[in-house]
């Protein structure tokens, strides 16, 4: 009996670790150098060659019945864009560099939770009643490779974070498409179509 107990103590601690290291979106959430972890940042003098990895993905999670997926169509819920503390990473020779970095890295977070909207959409739109589970992966390939390239393109253009300027231009474009898919934010129920 003590064993039980003792394994189900340990699989909730071991849950509990596994969320703490993840930081869900939100509109109002800006990520901090302290969200990274202590051994995922390094800023010295010495260093030559700036990196960054931003940590940010989306996960995906439908457990359901086939019943039960049959007669789902708003899958809003199941996708889920966070920031991971355990990929993040910085490395710069200071923090001035670093907050440019930071400011990267936050712009590819709400670019995530952009296109985990427009998956959500495409997913709500296109989900018929007898589709099955693999419907899903057309839709997630093709907004995850948009993502990654439009991702990459902004890195290269702001010359990682360095035109600020254009960052933020390009980082206010991106919240403006997100508060237009206001109907598809992770505890939004869409409104259904009109016939």
């Amino acid at each position: 009996m003590f064993h039980s107990y003792l394994l189900i103590l340990l699989l909730l601690s071991s849950f509990a670790i596994g969320q703490e290291s993840k930081i869900e979106w939100s509109p109002n959430y800006q990520i901090q150098i302290d969200d990274f972890k202590p051994s995922r940042v390094d800023i010295n003098q010495s260093i030559t060659a700036i990196s960054v990895s931003s940590g940010v993905m989306v996960d995906f999670a439908v457990q359901m019945s086939n019943i039960e997926f049959m007669f789902t169509k708003n899958f809003n819920a199941k996708l889920v864009c966070s920031f991971n503390k355990e990929s993040a990473s910085i490395t710069a020779p200071d923090s001035l560099k670093a907050g440019k970095l930071l400011k990267l890295v936050q712009f590819d977070f709400d670019l995530s939770e952009l296109y985990t909207r427009k998956m959500r959409k495409e997913l709500f739109e296109n989900k018929k009643m007898f589709s099955n589970v693999t419907f899903f992966q057309p839709y997630f390939d093709k907004m995850n490779a948009a993502r990654n390239k439009i991702s990459s393109e902004i890195y290269t253009a702001s010359n990682f974070g360095e035109n600020s300027t254009f960052l933020e231009k390009e980082h206010a474009a991106i919240k403006e498409e997100i508060n237009l898919l206001s109907d598809f934010c992770k505890e939004c129920k869409p409104p259904k179509k009109r016939k």
